[in-house]
């Protein structure tokens, strides 16, 4: 469904790119574009996760269903577990059950007749997957696996909505280069089991990943190398191929991966550009031609970011300071404290203006 926050931040951008305030670069000798850099700040920071060193990862944001302020965002902390936030980027809950390194979510799960958010991250204390229902009512976390799931080792995790079936699929991403798929099914009892239905090798150190739901469509970032597009349906065969490779625009290690979807088949893939501290935009269709970069910096008394692994992104209007859509972000360095997440709004990340 097309907000009014979707529709500005089509529009909006769709005239940028008509009329570009920034000339467009030449192209570099391999033939990438110059990547043109725009700079934005946080409205929001949450609290510093617990532990210390690289420990924060990577975010997932729910959207409440009837009252968008009481929406969350879900962080790891790939040295104690997940941690719960609100818009505030205030703790609401800790959950201390592993290592977890990548965490998503996808909403309408039906467990035990009700409906729930299904929340999924790798855990590689003991290499199982992790399984939360989110309640709407108590927005909590309540662990629902129905048994220890043995995965390959995760390195980097996400999920799956398939438009085609209407299953629920959990995708690991791993450091030696494969990708396993498992659904994710209720098993009866009010739990939630999985069984792998397919795997196959991309080739170098994996971790970041996204699926697009709509258009059937796994993205997975190989570090060193760049990001591919793979068939996210269980049937869909095993050959992918190259979105962006690493060079002027992406810069090594190719992290965090998201989908800002403005409308049906249309939006835009944000990535994390690890090497040189920037974001960037490549749209959601065709051939995913590159749009620019920006990089979060210092600003309104919040830090810039640097060193990010995960993002996510939702363009869900959700009331307050996020009325036109939300960005979260790990922030590997935070200002020399513990390492935390921050919050951007949509409406300047893919404009480059705010809307009142």
């Amino acid at each position: 469904m097309l907000t009014l926050s979707t529709l500005f931040i089509a529009a909006a951008l769709a005239a940028q790119s008509a009329t570009p305030a920034t000339p467009v670069a030449a192209p570099t000798a391999s033939g990438d574009p110059v990547p043109v850099v725009l700079d934005v700040t946080a409205s929001v920071e949450t609290a510093p996760v617990s532990s210390v060193g690289d420990a924060a990862d990577d975010p997932a944001i729910w959207v409440h269903p009837t009252n968008r302020s009481k929406s969350l965002v879900i962080g790891t902390d790939k040295k104690g577990g997940l941690n719960v936030y609100d818009l505030k980027g205030r703790p609401v809950q800790s959950v201390r059950d592993g290592r977890m390194n990548n965490v998503d979510l996808r909403d309408g799960f039906r467990l035990g007749g009700k409906t729930v958010a299904l929340v999924t991250a790798g855990n590689r204390t003991d290499d199982t997957l992790a399984i939360y229902a989110l309640d709407h009512k108590t927005r909590m976390l309540t662990n629902v696996a129905a048994r220890p799931i043995k995965t390959a080792t995760a390195y980097g995790s996400c999920m799956y909505l398939s438009a085609k079936t209407g299953k629920y699929f959990y995708f690991l991403a791993n450091k030696v280069g494969f990708v396993e798929q498992w659904e994710l099914f209720d098993d009866g009892t009010g739990k939630v089991d999985a069984k792998k239905v397919r795997d196959f090798t991309v080739g170098g150190q994996l971790e970041g990943c996204v699926a697009d739901d709509d258009l059937g469509v796994l993205y997975v970032g190989e570090e060193e190398v760049g990001v591919w597009k793979y068939p996210a349906e269980p049937d869909g065969g095993t050959q992918g191929h190259s979105v962006a490779r690493a060079g002027a625009i992406l810069v090594p290690d190719v992290e965090g991966i998201s989908i800002a979807k403005t409308g049906p088949g249309r939006g835009f893939l944000i990535v994390s550009s690890q090497g040189n501290n920037t974001y960037a935009i490549f749209r959601r269709e065709g051939e995913n031609d590159y749009v620019r970069s920006f990089r979060i910096a210092d600003g309104g008394g919040i830090d810039g970011t640097s060193d990010t692994d995960g993002i996510d992104v939702t363009t869900v209007g959700l009331g307050w300071k996020f009325r036109h859509g939300l960005l979260v972000v790990q922030d590997g360095t935070n200002d020399g404290s513990n390492q935390n997440f921050k919050y951007v709004r949509l409406d300047r990340v893919l404009t480059g203006k705010e809307r009142k």
